[in-house]
């Protein structure tokens, strides 16, 4: 076990490896900068600028003194905000965290909960149902449900607000200041477990369907155990290992944001940010973010790894007679 885990721990070294080239190099590729937009200033004025910021050094010497940078702490300086990257990602990416993990929690709770019972009641009324909506909720485009949630919610009702992350002008703090946070943060929760409910339905009610067709479950049923100790100590267990593959790839999806969500509702998050840092040719805040996806992308696979080892007996033996070869 400990083997496998250094294992996987030292393939992530050339794994980021890879992934610093690969980034760097496109949007070394993109062309223009921050200051091509600029008209008012001359090619003697954009000159020096490109020298001061050392975008007219080679690539090459460019990509190593970005990489020592990083390694140094110092994700680059953002044009667009005239502040350290750091700076910035650490002010917007908690607006995202907020709200990605609400919405991560109450997407996977109903998810599992409708599943099971779903599953336990295969082709009843109760599972066409959810199998209509779970597909129409999946039809829709996020935008489309964000711009429902706020016609009828905020304009016909008026018991939401419209959008941003504070009331306009007021003055709360402490805990007045967190509950106006959190009012403003319901809509988009609601939109992103909209999004997700769908495809985490579907997945856990087919883990499940297929664990209770299982040899073991009919023996569990044949020895006269209890049918909720059948489901939620046997069945459930055995279905939701295939959900810690999935648990591993949501970690950067609890700090990228969601960017359409983001812009409906005026959100200060970390996928707005990005979305504007693309238009102004903000590529010192773009490479850090990607590059941040891409660090946690790797880490959320490396976690997942070892807890399904560490979960299911069957993976951590055939993992260490691999190992022993």
């Amino acid at each position: 076990m400990l083997r496998y885990t250094l294992q996987r721990f030292l393939l992530m070294i050339p794994t980021l490896i890879g992934v610093s080239i690969l980034v760097f190099a496109l949007f070394a590729m993109m062309p223009g900068d921050f200051f091509s937009g600029d008209t008012k200033l001359t090619q003697v004025r954009l000159d020096q600028l490109r020298e001061a910021y050392g975008l007219n050094k080679p690539v090459l010497e460019r990509y190593f003194l970005w990489v020592s940078q990083l390694l140094h702490g110092d994700w680059g300086f953002s044009m667009q905000y005239n502040q350290p990257v750091s700076k910035v990602i650490g002010t917007y990416i908690w607006n995202s965290f907020l709200v990605s993990f609400g919405a991560f929690i109450i997407a996977w709770a109903l998810a599992i909960a409708v599943s099971i019972y779903s599953a336990r009641h295969k082709y009843s009324l109760f599972d066409r149902i959810i199998t209509f909506v779970v597909f129409a909720v999946m039809s829709l485009p996020s935008f489309f449900v964000g711009l429902v949630l706020i016609k009828t919610l905020s304009i016909n009702l008026g018991i939401m607000p419209v959008g941003g992350l504070i009331t306009t002008g007021s003055n709360y703090t402490g805990a007045q200041y967190w509950f106006d946070v959190l009012h403003h943060a319901i809509l988009p929760m609601l939109v992103i477990v909209c999004v997700n409910f769908g495809p985490l339905t579907r997945y856990f009610r087919t883990s499940m369907l297929d664990t209770l067709s299982m040899d073991f479950i009919r023996t569990a049923r044949a020895k006269g155990l209890p049918e909720s100790q059948v489901i939620y100590k046997h069945a459930l267990k055995n279905a939701m290992l295939p959900a810690i593959t999935l648990l591993g790839f949501r970690l950067p999806a609890l700090f990228s944001g969601a960017i359409i969500t983001e812009q409906v509702f005026s959100w200060p998050g970390i996928g707005r940010i990005q979305f504007e840092s693309v238009t102004t040719r903000d590529y010192a805040l773009l490479m850090s973010i990607t590059m941040l996806l891409a660090i946690l992308t790797v880490v959320g696979n490396f976690i997942a790894d070892v807890l399904y080892t560490m979960a299911d007996s069957r993976v951590r033996i055939t993992r260490a007679k691999g190992s022993a070869k």
